[in-house]
């Protein structure tokens, strides 16, 4: 099960840092221009080598994928396979969609890939969610509940009013939650600290993934005090902060004492 796998790494790692490999072009080290040829897949290879014993899971964007075309998603791909088997994998693909089309997001993700879980817009409604997680219950999905960005709540609304979106569809993702089905997790960016206060008091068993620590500015403090679950802790993601700590040839060394570093700070909150 996903939570189980979850809690063993988490366990096993003594840490709540999820990785976020997001390969930007013009953020590579000196490597990608001057010895490899194909660079997603050696920079993602030695990020997850100097981390893997560090992160609790690892989330690639598929955006920063897309925009290498098919050599990106390629690279993709065999990142997958290459991350250790006990870490778990979520793709995050903002997912949206109905009938077939979702399962077919599920299928390539879950079957073909092998990933753990992925990240779901849940504008669509409930269609979007519940076939999945009937289907696959050893998976997981999170739901997009409250993002991290600045302009959130020009269409999430405020968390305060129970008829605004973020507090329907957390409300919503907690009625999901079945002891036969896969995971229903929910997004929940760390910018907005009142609000992830609210969303744990409405779903005080959902998994939380809390984006927008490191450059986004959001709150270590707030993401450790409600971020776990009756199960496990959350995924604090952090990408740029870590995989770009260093832009050299040690760019994996310095990548490796970020993650430490953040992992060490939410050890000493916990």
């Amino acid at each position: 099960m996903y939570l189980e796998k979850l809690k063993e790494a988490q366990k096993k790692n003594n840490s709540w840092v999820c990785i976020g490999l997001d390969p930007q072009p013009d953020k590579l080290p000196i490597q990608a221009t001057h010895l490899w040829d194909e660079p997603v897949l050696p920079f993602n290879k030695a990020i997850i080598d100097a981390t893997a014993d560090i992160a609790c899971a690892f989330k690639p964007n598929l955006g920063f994928y897309l925009q290498w075309g098919a050599a990106g998603i390629i690279a993709l791909e065999r990142t997958v396979q290459y991350i250790p088997k006990h870490i778990p994998i979520i793709i995050d693909c903002k997912a949206g969609d109905i009938g077939h089309t979702q399962m077919a997001w599920a299928k390539g993700l879950f079957d073909q890939w092998g990933a753990d879980a992925f990240v779901i817009n849940p504008y669509v409604g409930r269609d979007a969610i519940e076939p999945i997680i009937k289907q696959w219950p050893d998976k997981g999905v999170y739901v997009l509940g409250r993002t991290s960005n600045p302009s959130a709540p020009d269409f999430q609304g405020d968390m305060d009013n129970p008829d605004d979106l973020s507090r329907k569809v957390i409300t919503k993702v907690n009625d999901l939650r079945q002891p036969d089905h896969g995971a229903v997790g929910l997004v929940i960016g760390a910018t907005w600290p009142e609000e992830m206060q609210m969303a744990r008091e409405e779903a005080p068993h959902a998994p939380f993934l809390i984006p927008g620590i490191g450059a986004q500015g959001g709150s270590l403090e707030t993401s450790v005090k409600y971020g776990a679950d009756s199960v496990a802790g959350p995924l604090i993601s952090s990408s740029r902060g870590i995989i770009y700590a260093g832009n050299g040839y040690d760019f994996a060394d310095k990548a490796r004492a970020a993650a430490i570093e953040l992992r060490d700070k939410i050890n000493a909150l916990r």
